[in-house]
């Protein structure tokens, strides 16, 4: 493990270091997961790439201090890593960089393409988030009174329990949706933790036409990766994020659910990189 960390304004940006490949990978975490999860990709990558994973603000090791991050705040912190990383790393950017996001990560790569086009190589994205606007999300974190509204709700959680409870006995809401959500809400720390993680990194909201322009413009290759039986980001949203985009944009589908972070799971799909 090759931790580092770079100090930003008030904040301790934690960051993992593999591979001294002449290429650069930047990888983003999901939900709730950290920078190491990505550490297998050594093995299958680093003799091409130099592999770097951040630490997003409220997760693994990185301790953050300033206000919501945003796209341009994010490209400001990588170029410092990138320069404190220099010379070993400085041979990856000539090539652009290659971006890996799963989940939530997703979205935070998909943000990064579209304001700074010019630095991208290549998308690869597993299970993003970031592909369909989810009413909730937008409502709880992109208005002030939704905002308001989120925040008394992880300190006073009873009304939204019976009301899940209650989707879930008529049907209304999936098993696993259920489930899922369930897990973050019924422990206070975890509450106020999904809380501060979602309004400080809303300001990630990829406008998805201008990112297919892009790709489009730039002839930019796109890998998206999903899992059959992932039932919390489904396999339909790629499909269609990919219409308008099929000769640059390939989709695999995998049998497996939405942990697609393991080595068997995506070893065939960059191999051949």
């Amino acid at each position: 493990m090759h931790n580092r960390c770079l100090l930003f304004r008030e904040s301790r940006i934690s960051y993992y270091r593999w591979g001294n490949g002449p290429r650069l990978l930047l990888c983003f975490h999901g939900y709730g997961e950290s920078a190491p999860g990505f550490s297998f990709l050594e093995d299958i990558m680093g003799d091409a790439f130099t592999i770097l994973a951040i630490d997003l603000p409220y997760h693994g090791l990185t301790d953050w201090k300033e206000a919501p991050l945003t796209p341009t705040t994010l490209l400001t912190i990588i170029d410092e890593i990138l320069a404190s990383e220099r010379p070993a790393a400085e041979p990856a950017s000539v090539d652009g960089w290659w971006l890996m996001g799963y989940s939530m990560g997703g979205r935070i790569s998909l943000s990064l393409l579209e304001h700074a086009p010019e630095r991208i190589a290549r998308l690869i994205l597993l299970a993003p988030d970031g592909l369909v606007v989810n009413p909730w999300y937008w409502l709880a974190t992109q208005t002030m009174p939704g905002r308001q509204l989120f925040k008394w709700t992880m300190y006073h959680p009873g009304w939204f329990f019976f009301v899940l409870r209650t989707g879930n006995r008529l049907g209304l809401v999936n098993p696993s949706v259920y489930k899922f959500v369930a897990n973050y809400i019924d422990n206070k720390d975890i509450r106020e933790k999904l809380y501060t993680r979602w309004t400080g990194l809303r300001l990630f909201k990829p406008r998805l036409t201008m990112i297919k322009d892009i790709i489009r413009s730039r002839q930019l290759p796109v890998q998206l990766l999903y899992g059959r039986f992932d039932r919390i980001i489904r396999v339909e949203r790629g499909e269609q994020f990919r219409k308008g985009i099929e000769q640059w944009c390939e989709l695999t589908v995998i049998p497996a659910g939405h942990q697609l972070l393991k080595k068997d799971h995506i070893q065939a799909l960059l191999s051949p990189l």
